[in-house]
């Protein structure tokens, strides 16, 4: 166990020891404390993430009687202190809480309804006048630990016990002839006040939902409302019962998770889930015409500063940038968020066309001009970003961003610190190209390339002097492929290298057969070689063992480097040249 965990143990220990540990018998105390922290520890560290472990834990604490909001509260302080080795740690601790929330609701509904049959017990035995029942209805109501009050179908307050006067910061005499109906909140859930209703009129027995309602002081109290028909032995409606259990530490412990979850840590913004949450929340029912616009944006040069000046000098910087994206933008009612790294993105959600996103595009660029003073250094930041603004019925949430992706790769291509704006025949050829390469690999493993040898011959004679080896691509759907279809693409990508090394290796190894066969009348074997094949590294460790392997005589191969290579005197591709010279290639 490392120590992280042992911290925690111990912590996990004193904790349920002194909060109401005292009251709980050291016989049920110990077994507890070391139930709950294994099944912590199991959620912290199994792969892959399981919050059933973690429920189960918090469950068992209000087993125990752990009911104090303020247990759970540092308890969730120990998880969050706790670090895990992925991003598990607001899911541990929100599984933790659920299962601890889930719990105490399942402990206060079968009070709730032990409660509703001791009501409803109560009010028949009051109809037969039986003093005694009516009497244990009164203690019950009146030391209840959920608020309860009467009202008749008309939504008038007849009667409240202690605990709802204590909740609402009110007398009896204060919500005596309170009608229900004025304690509606702005953030009542839909529908609520129909199903009430239907309640009274008799069309339901009961009802269940949170609600929120202000106090008498002004503040606002969370609860978990249950509603209840009472009817008269002939099955009339005749009043209405209300239970409310006081949910207000709950609910903020939910939306403190909930923001958690929902936001950047480092710059405060909306993350990649609330941003795709938006996003797809845009096609879900779009109205007609209905247009958006997205923005990519990359700070250019950002891994320098991280390698010169710190990664903390990157969060500032990060930090300060998306103080301005957002100050800049999110008053015209656009969502910024940070997407991961330096990347953040823009949504215009309702966006009047492409000019609009032209002008975020220009906006965002503009308020990142001014230089980011971190620490006692003005950083100068530029930024490359993609834009795209289509009717949203014209695409998906998905095939838009990685439109705006390839966008900003594009933006990036031709010259950084600059705006692109979507072209769907830019984009068309852009996702070939990447299909292409992504094929590429799987092209190599399946055999899919072979070589056609071209003969090069002297002009005196004719004779056959060398071929030149030529790779060609058996596309299982386009057919055969030329090296101008595909080569661009494998030198963009970086497959060149695997691509270069499997020519130079059949090539060699056909070279070899002809020398066996024609000795010196064999053709030399020509070979095209990449620039970024001559920048690699591996280059010449590749051949010498394609030479060995294939039992060629160096003399016997000549590489040429490609047209569109232009090497410097300072270029590192020439000193691997000079070093293939030196092995006997031409």
């Amino acid at each position: 166990m490392d120590a992280a965990a042992v911290r925690f143990r111990d912590s996990w220990s004193r904790l349920l020891r002194q909060g109401h540990g005292a009251a709980v018998s050291p016989g049920v105390l110990g077994p507890l404390v070391y139930r709950t922290a294994e099944l912590l520890s199991r959620a912290h560290g199994e792969e892959p993430f399981d919050p059933g472990p973690a429920e189960r834990a918090g469950a068992l604490l209000i087993d125990a009687q752990f009911t104090d909001p303020v247990v759970l509260a540092r308890a969730i302080e120990l998880l969050q202190e706790w670090p895990a080795r992925d991003d598990r740690g607001p899911a541990l601790t929100g599984a933790f809480a659920a299962g601890w929330s889930a719990a105490l609701r399942d402990r206060t509904l079968r009070e709730q309804e032990a409660i509703r049959r001791a009501v409803d017990l109560a009010r028949r035995e009051a109809e037969r006048a039986l003093y005694a029942s009516e009497a244990r209805f009164r203690a019950m109501f009146e030391r209840a630990a959920i608020g309860i009050g009467f009202a008749d179908l008309e939504g008038n307050l007849l009667v409240v016990n202690h605990t709802l006067q204590e909740m609402f910061a009110a007398t009896a005499e204060d919500m005596r002839g309170l009608n229900v109906e004025s304690l509606v909140h702005p953030e009542d859930s839909a529908g609520v006040w129909e199903t009430y209703h239907e309640l009274v009129q008799g069309e339901r027995e009961n009802f269940q939902c949170d609600k929120p309602y202000y106090r008498r002081d002004g503040e606002v109290i969370w609860t978990h409302l249950t509603v209840s028909l009472i009817r008269d032995e002939q099955g009339t409606p005749r009043y209405q019962v209300a239970m409310l259990e006081d949910i207000t530490d709950q609910h903020r412990l939910q939306e403190r998770l909930r923001h958690q979850a929902t936001h950047d840590p480092l710059t405060g913004l909306p993350n990649r889930t609330a941003f795709f949450e938006r996003l797809e929340a845009l096609f879900d029912d779009p109205g007609p015409g209905a247009r958006f616009g997205l923005c990519s944006l990359d700070l250019d040069g950002f891994k320098n500063i991280n390698d010169s000046l710190g990664h903390e000098a990157g969060d500032q910087l990060l930090g300060a940038v998306a103080d301005r994206l957002h100050s800049g933008v999110a008053p015209l009612g656009h969502l910024v968020a940070r997407l991961g790294g330096d990347e953040f993105a823009v949504l215009m959600e309702r966006s009047k066309g492409p000019q609009e996103g032209i002008a975020v595009a220009q906006r965002v660029l503009g308020t990142l001009a001014p230089p980011f003073l971190i620490g006692d250094q003005h950083l100068a930041v530029r930024a490359s970003m993609g834009v795209v603004e289509q009717p949203v019925s014209a695409t998906t949430a998905s095939a838009a961003m990685r439109s705006v992706d390839l966008t900003l790769y594009r933006a990036k291509k031709e010259g950084r610190g600059r705006w692109t704006l979507f072209d769907p025949q830019r984009n068309a050829v852009a996702v070939s190209q990447y299909a292409m390469s992504v094929r590429i690999p799987m092209a190599l493993d399946r055999g899919e390339f072979f070589l056609d040898y071209q003969p090069l011959c002297a002009l005196d004679d004719g004779a056959m002097v060398a071929v030149e080896a030529l790779v060609r691509w058996r596309h299982p759907e386009l057919g055969v492929l030329g090296p101008d279809e595909f080569i661009m693409t494998a030198e963009d990508s970086g497959l060149i290298i695997p691509l270069g090394r499997w020519v130079l290796l059949h090539a060699c190894e056909q070279a070899a057969r002809w020398a066996d066969r024609f000795g010196d009348a064999a053709p030399r074997m020509n070979v095209n070689l990449a620039v970024r094949q001559a920048r690699n590294a591996g280059l010449i460790a590749d051949i010498d063992r394609i030479l060995r392997s294939s039992d060629l005589d160096p003399g016997r191969l000549q590489l040429e480097i490609t047209e569109s290579a232009m090497l410097g005197p300072r270029d590192p591709a020439l000193q691997a040249l000079h070093e293939l010279v030196d092995m006997g290639c031409r």
